[in-house]
């Protein structure tokens, strides 16, 4: 990453309507024309850490609350959602650079855990970073009750703040239209 990168965090309150078109273009680039309108609605509603170099927006990761259900208990998990960075801009450090930021605010927040769905070619990123594999078995508490995900299974990924968690237990994700994890 070049000294010219800057590293914003805002909640999605504090951005602009020119801000939030530019996150939304990233997303659709870096994603290929597959982020859906449900995954848009994923990503926005709290912190977001956005890349700009020369004032472009490069980079992008947000951060949602969620609840994971796991060892009887309900955690407050902070859920990172859109993490992407401009094609020309890859493995540079931009990406680090965005999950450092997401993370200080998973760390001085009210969260228990950090949590995420990792695509392949992202897993080193987060494994680098101290994000661990979630062994167990993952559900969805869905408006027919729990359903079982077992395609997310090897696919999620945590960051273990202060909850006491068993890597190969049962975890469970609120319910929420579109990809649940």
């Amino acid at each position: 990453m070049n000294g010219m990168t800057d590293i914003r965090t805002a909640h999605t309150s504090d951005l602009t309507g020119k801000e939030l078109t530019a996150i939304r273009a990233l997303m659709d680039d870096a994603f290929e024309g597959d982020f859906s309108d449900d995954d848009w609605d994923h990503t926005v509603g709290g912190m977001h850490a956005l890349a700009r170099e020369d004032g472009e927006l490069i980079g992008h990761g947000s951060l949602v609350q969620r609840r994971l259900l796991h060892g009887g208990r309900a955690l407050r998990a902070g859920y990172v959602e859109a993490v992407a960075v401009r094609a020309d801009r890859r493995r540079q450090g931009v990406a680090s650079a965005v999950m450092e930021a997401l993370e200080r605010v998973l760390r001085d927040g009210a969260y228990e855990v950090g949590a995420l769905g990792a695509a392949d070619e992202a897993v080193p990123l987060y494994e680098g970073r101290g994000w661990q594999r979630w062994r167990g078995p993952s559900s969805v508490v869905s408006p027919q009750g729990l359903r079982r995900t077992e395609e997310e299974d090897g696919c999620i990924y945590v960051l273990p703040l202060s909850a006491a968690l068993d890597l190969d237990g049962a975890l469970a994700c609120d319910w929420r239209p579109g990809d649940v994890w």
